[in-house]
């Protein structure tokens, strides 16, 4: 399907990051829809910079893409790229229950950490006076296919974990690839992301369940109600709903002094 709707793909044995790479791709003039999947990444890299193990035989891969509408609904094509990330496990695994989706990026295997999404935008010139910047989404998706990273400060798994059956990293990027373009194609560029919202939350983790969020500088905590229209997350909190933007989620209310989560 990928491959019929004009999807590339670049292959690479070794790269710092596919991100990385993505961005440096764009800057020389690449608008996609493109796919960059290493075997290995160097200095692999999440949310805030933070480093991602990324040792061969796990999944390494990039979409870039620009023709997606107005600059302000990129932040949904990271539900989407979930959403899609998680069609894919369940078609390569043939299990149903066992993943889930963690706000804002994470993938589950029952419970722990198997994946997670890093959605960029890259400014990119179009030389046009008017409108001197096009925004181009590059959406990186990790998966632990064969080695989970260790000495995490959260508990990760890898997709190995599900028996003899589990797929390798290539096998599972052919069923990403096709389910990008469908979960895309029910995005429409931002019409469809009710719908999208509302697939998202049939597979969301923690649902009516107390979390606790870190943000940069406190720590919220309270019940996690749902998803807003534009994908925030909405927290029922002692002092009423809270919304929030971006963070850090764990399961359950920090423990008292002395106790341990």
């Amino acid at each position: 399907m990928a491959r019929a709707r004009g999807v590339r793909l670049l292959a690479l044995e070794s790269v710092d990051s596919t991100n990385d790479e993505a961005r440096r791709l764009i800057e020389s003039g690449e608008r996609g829809p493109l796919w960059i999947v290493a075997a290995r990444q160097t200095r692999g890299h999440g949310r805030l910079g933070r480093e991602w193990i990324s040792p061969a035989g796990n999944l390494h891969a990039s979409f870039i893409l620009s023709d997606f509408g107005e600059q302000s609904v990129a932040p949904q094509l990271g539900f989407v790229a979930g959403l899609a990330a998680l069609s894919a496990l369940r078609a390569a695994t043939g299990e149903a229950g066992r993943f889930a989706l963690k706000w804002p990026n994470d993938l589950l295997l029952d419970g722990t950490k198997l994946g997670g999404i890093l959605l960029e935008n890259v400014g990119a010139p179009t030389g046009d006076a008017r409108a001197p910047l096009a925004s181009v989404a590059v959406i990186g998706i990790g998966i632990n296919c064969a080695e989970a990273p260790k000495n995490l400060s959260f508990e990760a798994c890898a997709l190995t974990s599900v028996g003899p059956n589990a797929p390798d990293a290539a096998t599972l990027f052919t069923h990403l690839s096709d389910a990008l373009v469908a979960t895309l194609d029910l995005w429409r560029c931002g019409e469809g992301f009710a719908r999208v919202r509302e697939a998202w939350l049939k597979k969301a983790a923690y649902i009516g369940a107390p979390i606790r969020v870190e943000l940069p500088r406190e720590t919220v905590e309270g019940r996690f109600e749902t998803i807003d229209a534009n994908g925030r997350l909405v927290l029922a909190t002692r002092d009423g709903a809270r919304t929030i933007e971006a963070g850090d989620v764990s399961l359950g209310p920090r423990q008292s002094a002395g106790g341990a989560l």
